[in-house]
C-alpha cells in the first residue's frame, strides 16, 4: 500500500470520527420531551427576568424612602430633600434625596449647581459640596475618567410641583467623622449625620 493511499484513508478516518462525536453531543443536549424547555432555557432565562426586575425596586425603593435627614430651603419656593447620606464600600459617600419645587413657576437658575464646572458634565449638581468641620476639609463632588460628575445631571428647569431625585457621590471623609455639612449653590446649608 502506498503512502499516499494511507494517507487518504486516515484523513477518510478522522473526518467519520469526527462526525460521530457531532452526533453523539447533538444527541445530549435535551431531556428528550421536545415539549417542555430544558433546564438550561430556563436557567437562562430566569437571570434575563432578574436582571429586568432587579433595578426597578432599587431605583424605586430610593424615590419612595421617607425618612428626612435634612431640608434645605433655597429661591423661588426650591427645597432640597436629604434622605440618604451613607458611606460606600469602596471608599465614596452617596448624598441622595429630591429637589422639589414648591412655589408657583418653573424655577430655571439651575447653572448655579454646576459650580465651578468646566467640562464634561452641563447641567448637573456638582457644584454640590462636603465639608468635616472636624477634619477641617472640603470634598466635591467624584468625576468619572472623562470629567463627567457622579451626580445627577440633565436638570435645566423644575417645573412648580415636579420633584427631581437627586445624588452626588464625594469621597468618603474618615470613619471618624460621623456628621458633615452639605452645600448646593442657591439652598441653605445644612449638618447631616453619616450613616453606615
Amino acid at each position: 500500500m502506498s503512502i499516499r493511499r494511507m494517507m487518504k484513508v486516515r484523513g477518510g478516518l478522522v473526518v467519520a470520527g469526527a462526525a460521530a462525536m457531532a452526533l453523539s453531543l447533538a444527541g445530549c443536549g435535551g431531556d428528550g420531551d421536545d415539549n417542555k424547555p430544558s433546564g438550561r432555557q430556563s436557567s437562562a432565562s430566569q437571570p434575563q427576568r432578574a436582571g429586568s426586575q432587579d433595578p426597578a425596586p432599587s431605583a424605586s425603593q430610593g424615590s419612595e424612602s421617607t425618612e428626612v435627614i435634612a431640608t434645605l430651603n433655597g429661591q423661588a419656593g426650591m427645597s432640597l430633600v436629604i434622605n440618604s447620606v451613607r458611606r460606600d464600600p469602596g471608599g465614596f459617600l452617596t448624598v441622595s434625596g429630591q429637589i422639589k419645587n414648591t412655589g408657583s413657576q418653573s424655577y430655571k437658575d439651575t447653572v448655579a449647581w454646576r459650580g465651578i464646572e468646566l467640562k464634561g458634565t452641563g447641567e448637573s449638581v456638582a457644584g454640590a459640596t462636603l465639608v468635616d468641620k472636624a477634619g477641617k476639609k472640603r470634598y466635591y463632588v467624584l468625576r468619572d475618567t472623562e470629567s463627567r460628575c457622579l451626580c445627577t445631571t440633565g436638570v435645566s428647569s423644575v417645573d412648580p410641583g415636579q420633584v427631581v431625585p437627586f445624588f452626588a457621590q464625594f469621597p468618603a471623609p474618615p470613619t471618624s467623622t460621623s456628621e458633615v455639612e452639605f452645600s448646593l449653590p442657591t439652598f441653605a446649608t445644612a449638618t447631616v449625620k453619616i450613616s453606615g
